[in-house]
């Protein structure tokens, strides 16, 4: 029988207790996971559909809601022409930043199944044995057009927005392409078997409201309008967003992310009733004792109150370093404490 008590948050309908799940990619701090790296590349895992669902698999035996697709945001972009690699101790690398007009005319508006044909594989595996909901994902053109024109990780964005700035119009055709890429990816995911998916915009929280809305917003909504079409829950996410909430919702996404600054109740007013909300402890209360790490997923409990379409998460990505120990305790927890019995 399939536990469907995080699709039923999504939908807000009534649930026997809080479902809960853990971005990033939970199995990275499982010691299984640490084994397969010693062996095998963050992408050599990605684009083996074997190991993707290998990994994909491991948190669920501590009695997660959900599994989230064992994959990396960046993935569309070599197959668009824009390589990277993962550099130790930095993080990805671009090995050609984009800088120019030209530079944005050679990358490619691909088909999902060129170049990212293993992804869907890995999902079409997972549906054979999951007995909880899947959720496939991708990153958002902001996120996305950030990393490509940094070049890898930034603290300002400072290359990106001023990219944004000067050359609107090579900005416009640049997240164009991104977002055509990203809302066909998603629309592949959820034929192959993702029963929601979840549009990752991790650094959308650096813009002012108004950059948002006239650089970013139209661009997502495409994406978002367009997949919730297909019918399963759209889950949009970001970090830093108190500020973009109501931008975020106008959007889209069925289902949006608060991270831990945002008070649930706060956000959930921000975008409405009529969604569902995702979040949201702060990742570190994990690397902290387990009383201490229980009294803070009561207080995001609690700022829920217990109404339909919560769905407990982290408010960002989990810390390789994070006890397993201490996971496994906050999904009893939450389980035990909202139960609705």
């Amino acid at each position: 029988m399939i536990n469907d008590r995080f699709l039923r948050a999504c939908r807000r309908e009534p649930v026997d207790c809080t479902p809960i799940w853990m971005m990033r990619q939970a199995g990275r701090y499982m010691p299984e996971y640490r084994a397969l790296r010693e062996r095998y590349t963050l992408l050599e895992l990605c684009r083996n559909p074997e190991l993707a669902t290998q990994v994909t698999l491991q948190p669920l035996r501590l009695g997660m809601d959900a599994a989230i697709l064992f994959a990396d945001i960046l993935l569309p972009l070599e197959p668009m022409g824009a390589p990277f690699e993962f550099a130790a101790g930095e993080g990805p690398v671009i090995h050609a930043p984009v800088a120019t007009k030209a530079d944005v005319d050679k990358l490619r508006v691909i088909e999902p199944e060129e170049g990212l044909g293993y992804v869907l594989d890995a999902i079409r595996m997972l549906k054979k044995e999951l007995k909880v909901p899947l959720i496939g994902f991708a990153g958002a053109p902001f996120t996305l057009a950030s990393y490509l024109i940094e070049g890898g990780k930034s603290s300002q964005f400072a290359k990106a927005k001023r990219f944004m700035y000067t050359q609107p119009e090579v900005w416009n055709d640049l997240m164009a392409k991104l977002s055509e890429v990203v809302r066909k990816y998603l629309r592949k995911q959820i034929e192959a078997g993702a029963d929601a998916v979840q549009l990752f915009d991790s650094w959308v929280g650096q813009l002012s409201a108004d950059d948002y809305r006239t650089y970013v917003q139209p661009h997502v909504r495409n994406i978002l309008k367009d997949v919730e079409t297909c019918g399963v829950p759209v889950i949009h996410f970001g970090t830093g967003t108190y500020h973009l909430l109501e931008a975020q919702r106008e959007a889209g996404g069925t289902v949006i992310g608060l991270d831990w600054r945002t008070p649930i109740a706060d956000g959930w007013a921000k975008v409405g009733a009529d969604r569902a909300v995702q979040g949201n402890l702060d990742p570190i209360t994990l690397l902290a004792p387990r009383e201490l790490a229980e009294k803070h997923a009561a207080r995001v409990l609690e700022q829920a109150g217990g109404k339909n379409g919560h769905i407990f998460n982290l408010g960002h990505g989990i810390l390789p370093e994070t006890p397993v120990a201490t996971v496994q305790a906050v999904v009893d927890f939450v389980h035990r404490t909202s139960s609705r019995s």
